[in-house]
């Protein structure tokens, strides 16, 4: 007995097409996320990358969930994109972009209510439990924007 496997007639132009979409929002989620990192190391007392660099466990922190909760916002962006690839490329831009400002402003809202000093919480080479509390509030803000964006 003899099984054919047979597969549609579109179906290499249909795995071409996947796979470029693939490629084009993970170079949009990308370039959000570099957005993401560069508004948080802006809006953030010192230069984060340095601080990191240099091992200080509160800057590891605070940058840690500032990007996850950036890839919140931007994996809920590019998931409610719309259906067709062009227009769910620019939505996914346009409600990234605007998702990494309202986190932005939001954590720095509420570290301005919590009176937090995150420039000197983040350059502490000592633990400072202040940094989980600054990291609550990103993730915690991130899936607010995030299901804000949905």
């Amino acid at each position: 007995m003899t099984s054919t496997l047979a597969l549609s007639d579109t179906f290499g132009t249909d795995l071409v097409r996947g796979i470029g979409a693939i490629l084009l929002y993970g170079v949009v989620g990308l370039l959000l996320m570099f957005a993401g990192f560069y508004a948080i190391d802006f809006t953030t007392p010192g230069k984060l990358s340095k601080l990191v660099t240099r091992g200080l466990p509160n800057a590891v922190i605070v940058t840690a969930s500032g990007l996850l909760s950036m890839a919140f916002i931007v994996v809920v962006a590019i998931f409610n994109s719309a259906s067709d690839l062009t227009e769910g490329l620019i939505t996914s831009l346009v409600y990234g972009l605007i998702g990494v400002i309202v986190q932005v402003l939001a954590v720095r809202l509420l570290e301005w209510a919590t009176r937090i000093d995150v420039g000197s919480t983040i350059e502490s080479e000592k633990f400072a439990p202040a940094s989980v509390v600054v990291a609550a509030a990103h993730l915690g803000l991130g899936l607010v924007v995030a299901v804000a964006i949905s």
